[in-house]
C-alpha cells in the first residue's frame, strides 16, 4: 500500500496537519526548559524537518519513517508524538514489522542520544511505549475500518452494475419479442397487400388511369411499408442475438383464451371485457395479452389461491387492462422470479406511448394496470373475427 494514500486522516489533509502541529508545538514546549540555548533552535528545525516529512504526499514511505525515527533516537522523549503519528501511519498501511522495528530503533539508538531529553532518564520509555502502542491500535482499527468501507462500496458498486445489465438485458428481450410479434403480425399482411396490388397492377391498361395511379401509388406505399418494417424491426432487436424459429412463433391469441387456459389449471379467475379486440389496434391487443400473462403468473406465484379480478377495455380512445388479485400464500414452488417481467411490459407500453403501474391496492391486494391510447384517427386497427 502507498504509504502517502495510508497516511490520510479520517478529518482529511487539513486535520492531519493541525494535529501534525500540535504535536511539534508541544515538542517545542516539553523539550525548552531541557534543551540550552545552543541546542533549541536544531531541535525546534529538526522537529519542523518531521513535521514536513510526515505532511508531504507522496513521499516515499521509508523516508518519513527513517527521519522521524532518528530524530526521535537523537532528542528522545519531546519526539515521541511525532513518531506516534509514524506508527499510526505503519499501522494503517499494515506494515506492523516496520512500526516494531521504529520503536526498537528509536529506544535502542536514544541510550546514546540527548542526555538531558532521553527517553531512559526517570523511565520516561513507559509513557513512549504507551502512546506508540495506542497509535497502532488506532491505526489497525482505522486501516480495517477503512478498508472494509472500500470493500462494502465496490460490491455495492458491482450489485447496481449487475443490476442495471439485467435490467438492459430484460429490455432488450422484451424488444425482441416486440419485434417478432410485429413480424408475425404486420409483415404477413403488408406481404399480401403489395402481392395483390402487383397483380392487379398488371392489369392497369383495362383500368380508367385514375385507379392505374391510385393502384401504383398504393403497390409503392405497401413496399414502402415493407422496408421501413424491417428497419423498425432491425432496431428492436438484439444486434448480436440470433433469432430462432421459436421466437418467430405467433403470438396472436385472445386474452379469453389465457383466462380458460389459468381457470382449467385451477386458478380462480374472473374476467370483463369491455368492447372488441378488433376495436384496438393489433399492437395493443398483444400488449394486453402480455400484461394478462404476466399478472396471472405473478399471483400463481405469489398469491397462491388468490381471485383474480381481470378487466379489458378496448374501446376508444385507449386501451385499458386492470388486473388485481386479492391476498394470498406465495406458491410453495421452486422456481426463482428474475423480477424483470414488469420492466419488459413497461418497455412494451412505454413504446406504445402508454403507461404501465404496479402495486399495492389495499387489504393485501395487488394490482397492475395499463393504459394505452389509440392512435389519433384510427379508432380501431385491427382484424375482425
Amino acid at each position: 500500500m502507498n504509504f502517502s494514500r495510508a497516511s490520510q486522516w479520517a478529518g482529511g489533509t487539513a486535520g492531519r496537519a493541525g494535529i501534525v502541529a500540535v504535536f511539534v508545538l508541544s515538542a517545542a514546549l516539553n523539550g525548552a526548559p531541557a534543551l540550552s540555548s545552543q541546542y533549541l533552535a536544531l531541535f525546534i528545525a529538526s522537529a519542523l524537518v518531521c513535521a514536513a516529512a510526515l505532511l508531504t504526499p507522496r513521499l516515499p514511505w521509508p523516508l518519513a519513517p527513517c527521519l522521524v525515527t532518528a530524530t526521535t533516537a537523537w532528542w528522545g522523549w519531546p519526539m515521541a508524538l511525532l513518531l506516534g503519528v509514524v506508527m499510526y501511519d505503519l499501522a494503517i498501511a499494515r506494515r506492523l514489522r516496520a512500526a516494531a522495528g521504529c520503536a526498537a530503533v528509536a529506544l535502542a539508538a536514544n541510550l546514546a542520544g540527548y542526555p538531558a531529553t532521553r527517553l531512559w532518564a526517570e523511565q520516561r520509555y513507559a509513557s513512549a511505549l504507551l502512546v506508540w502502542l495506542f497509535a497502532v491500535v488506532v491505526g489497525l482499527w482505522l486501516g480495517n475500518r477503512r478498508r472494509l468501507i472500500q470493500a462494502l462500496a465496490a460490491d455495492v458498486e458491482h450489485m447496481r452494475v449487475e443490476a442495471r445489465l439485467r435490467e438492459e438485458a430484460a429490455r432488450i428481450a422484451e424488444r425482441s419479442r416486440i419485434a417478432a410479434e410485429m413480424h408475425d403480425v404486420l409483415a404477413h399482411r403488408l406481404s399480401l397487400i403489395a402481392l395483390h396490388t402487383g397483380v392487379l397492377a398488371t392489369k392497369s391498361a383495362t383500368m380508367p388511369a385514375p385507379v392505374a395511379e391510385r393502384l401504383a401509388l398504393l403497390r409503392t406505399a405497401s413496399t414502402e411499408a415493407l422496408t421501413d418494417l424491417r428497419d423498425v424491426l432491425g432496431a428492436l432487436r438484439e444486434p448480436d442475438a440470433p433469432q430462432t424459429s421459436a421466437a418467430l412463433t405467433p403470438v396472436m391469441r385472445d386474452v379469453q383464451e389465457l383466462v380458460d387456459e389459468a381457470r382449467a389449471a385451477g386458478q380462480r379467475v374472473a374476467m370483463t371485457t369491455e368492447g372488441r379486440p378488433d376495436q384496438a389496434p393489433t399492437t395493443h391487443r398483444l400488449a394486453a395479452y402480455r400484461i394478462v400473462q404476466e399478472a396471472l403468473t405473478n399471483a400463481r406465484k405469489h398469491a397462491e389461491g388468490a381471485l383474480v379480478t381481470v378487466r379489458v377495455d378496448y374501446r376508444p380512445p385507449a386501451t385499458l387492462v386492470e388486473v388485481v388479485n386479492t391476498a394470498g400464500t406465495p406458491a410453495n414452488t421452486l422456481s426463482v422470479d428474475s423480477g424483470y417481467g414488469l420492466i419488459g411490459l413497461g418497455e412494451r407500453v412505454t413504446a406504445l406511448g402508454g403507461n404501465l403501474s404496479a402495486g399495492p391496492a389495499g387489504s393485501g391486494s395487488w394490482c397492475l394496470a395499463a393504459r394505452i391510447p389509440h392512435p389519433v384517427g384510427t379508432p380501431q386497427n385491427g382484424t375482425r373475427t
